[in-house]
């Protein structure tokens, strides 16, 4: 059957990137006018994109691509264009719901703030960036759009620049990702050295990386193909916050909130899942590889896990999540269940989407993100309360929300095929069950944290949505608990449609219903039911919520006194296992050491050198001026001096002297 909208599949990414011209161009003074456009577009953008996810479900599923040359070196031609599968079938679907509900709650949360179109200029183009990347034919294309993705990233991280917190995270974001993009530029040299008429296209590598015989054909060894795709993962690294580049992300959260949930939940973070997912053919020839994959992701879902367990800022547990969830993805894509991965990508855009912009309603209310400082939200905040409570049951894994049923099938997978990543990822879900009800019951239960909200904002930047002065050492910011009521509709209908996704996403691919798998890979389904895991997941989710309620709940604690008993750990997860302080001695200090040192050689030897020849050149064409003088008596002395010199040199040749 012929493709109606796959044709159209270019437009989508268009509409943002027109209200990002349209919004830099003209620079909407009218207040409200630069959210309408920002969220217009991509609602545009969002429609046709599920028409197009439709017509993949129900009719063609082959891939559809439309190339044409870019530049051309004798043989060698770049091409650009799009490409359309099922697999970004369904990210386009993801990036576009996720940035029209985010560009609506924006429309409230940014309302007042004075560069509000620069805002949704820099979400137009940060959307028009991912989408990009994801209906790129090849990698060359896809990585141009992934460093696009990059710069949009410091942008909207840094974007209240007068905050130094928030421009050292800008700065941290932009840094750390390039270190894994430096591998994965390598890896595509690599591959273009190697690939049938250079060619980069992800359908021309998957045909060479079909067997071991067309691999020898092109000169790829087992042992280059492991190489390629650890270089390919170090750039998934980057982006997606694995360890040891996962510091970045945390810091992150200095950005909007409505920026944190579109980073964490359907674009830059996502982009290295995808990654993965869309060059698995490269991963699938190496077992080493593949292992790497699973053990970084392993060690990141729980080492991020148990960090989130002793956070205060409510955007710090959530991102600290993120990355746990991140890992989980990879653990999942590293033991070969590519469909498990993307499911769990799939319903992870939803529930954490949901529960950043929840989290983002809180701090709109109360300014503050300490959740010791918030407390019984849940009586004024009723609509923010239940919808955020869904969000960190799915994230938790409680059946049957859409979070049970995609860690089931990657713990399911993990039974079968490693039984100590096994045990990793049901212990992550135990500490994710408990630093969400932990986060849930200390700032929706109990009495109010005080009667008076206070939030002083010192050096470090205001809470998110309180915008201090810049150079200011101090700003306090008051809100009696009669002001504080639910946010406007504007922000409460994303988090209504988020809460009814992450209930339902789930039932796309159950133990009962395994078509997802064969629509989205062309293989046949594999069985992944198993009932002893779904007990286990299911027994240890409850174990976390329920614990969490015994220290956390109404009547738990309001604060973290257990942290006396084991101070020592305690304080070790608190500050994040001293990763920063570590890369700062070992990394940062050297750097700058090295630094100086060349700062004192170029300015003190090359700087010198330059200095000493223009000095002497200076001089000299001083003394010169002296001859140059215009005086006749002054020429004919010289031409004396020199007609006698030279006189003198052959009278001394004559006499084989020289």
């Amino acid at each position: 059957m012929e493709s109606v909208y796959a044709q159209y599949v270019w437009a989508v990414p268009i509409f943002p990137l027109l209200a990002f011209l349209l919004l830099t161009l003209a620079r909407c003074a009218v207040k409200g006018i630069a959210a309408c456009i920002g969220v217009g577009s991509s609602l545009i953008a969002c429609v046709l994109s599920i028409l197009i996810l439709l017509e993949r479900l129900t009719a063609n599923t082959d891939v559809y691509t439309v190339n044409f040359d870019w530049l051309s070196f004798g043989a060698v031609h770049f091409q650009l264009g799009y490409e359309l599968t099922n697999l970004n079938a369904l990210m386009l679907v993801i990036v576009t719901v996720v940035s029209t509900l985010v560009n609506l709650y924006a429309k409230g949360y940014m309302a007042d703030d004075e560069r509000q179109s620069v805002f949704f200029a820099y979400i137009g183009l940060f959307t028009f960036s991912m989408l990009g990347l994801v209906i790129s034919p090849n990698l060359l294309q896809l990585y141009i759009f992934w460093e696009l993705v990059g710069v949009c990233s410091f942008l909207l991280i840094g974007f209240w620049y007068e905050r130094p917190a928030a421009r050292a995270a800008a700065k941290k974001a932009f840094i750390m990702t390039r270190i894994g993009d430096v591998g994965l530029l390598i890896a595509i040299l690599i591959l273009f050295w190697h690939m049938p008429n250079h060619a980069l296209d992800f359908q021309t590598i998957a045909q060479v990386f079909a067997s071991t015989e067309t691999m020898s054909q092109y000169g790829i060894s087992a042992g280059l193909a492991t190489w390629i795709a650890s270089l390919i993962f170090l750039g998934a690294i980057g982006k997606s916050g694995q360890f040891p580049l996962h510091t970045w992300l945390p810091d992150a959260m200095e950005g909007p909130t409505p920026i944190s949930a579109l980073i964490h939940a359907a674009t830059m973070v996502a982009a290295g899942v995808y990654l993965v997912a869309r060059a698995f053919d490269i991963f699938q020839v190496s077992q080493t590889a593949l292992l790497i994959v699973a053990s970084v992701g392993g060690f990141t879902a729980i080492f991020a896990a148990t960090i989130a367990i002793a956070q205060r800022d409510i955007k710090r547990i959530l991102a600290y999540s993120t990355v746990s969830q991140l890992g989980y993805m990879m653990l999942a894509l590293g033991l070969g269940a590519v469909t498990a991965g993307i499911f769990h990508l799939f319903t992870h855009a939803f529930f954490k989407a949901l529960l950043f912009l929840g989290a983002g309603s809180i701090i709109h209310a109360v300014h503050t993100q300490n959740i010791f400082h918030i407390g019984g939200r849940g009586r004024s905040m009723k609509i923010t309360a239940w919808t955020f409570a869904i969000g960190a049951l799915a994230l938790s894994g409680v059946p049957p929300l859409s979070g049970f049923w995609s860690k089931d099938a990657i713990l399911s997978i993990a039974w079968e095929s490693n039984k100590l990543l096994f045990v990793v990822g049901v212990i992550t879900a135990f500490l994710t069950a408990f630093y969400m009800s932990r986060l849930f019951f200390m700032a929706f239960t109990g009495a109010s944290a005080s009667s008076t909200l206070e939030t002083t904002v010192g050096a470090s930047g205001a809470a998110d949505g309180v915008r201090s002065k810049p150079g200011s050492s101090s700003n306090v910011h008051k809100e009696t608990e009669s002001t504080i009521h639910e946010s406007p509709a504007v922000m409460t209908i994303p988090l209504v449609v988020l809460a009814i996704l992450a209930v339902v996403a789930g039932f796309v691919y159950t133990p009962f219903n395994s078509g997802f798998e064969t629509w989205l890979t062309g293989e046949a389904a594999s069985d992944h039911t198993n009932l002893i895991v779904i007990i286990i997941s299911t027994f240890v989710a409850l174990s976390g919520i329920g614990l969490g309620y015994v220290v956390y709940g109404p009547k738990g604690v309001r604060e973290d006194r257990w942290s006396n008993v084991i101070k020592p750990l305690y304080h070790l997860i608190e500050r994040k296992y001293y990763v920063d302080e570590l890369y700062t001695l070992f990394f940062a200090y050297p750097l700058k050491g090295l630094g100086k040192v060349l700062y004192i050689f170029d300015r003190y030897i090359i700087d010198g050198l330059v200095r000493c020849t223009a000095n002497f050149t200076v001089q000299f064409g001083k003394w010169f001026t002296r001859v140059q003088n215009g005086q006749l008596q002054s020429y004919g002395l010289l031409s004396l001096y020199g007609f006698s010199a030279l006189l003198l040199l052959l009278l001394l040749l004559g006499k084989g002297v020289w």
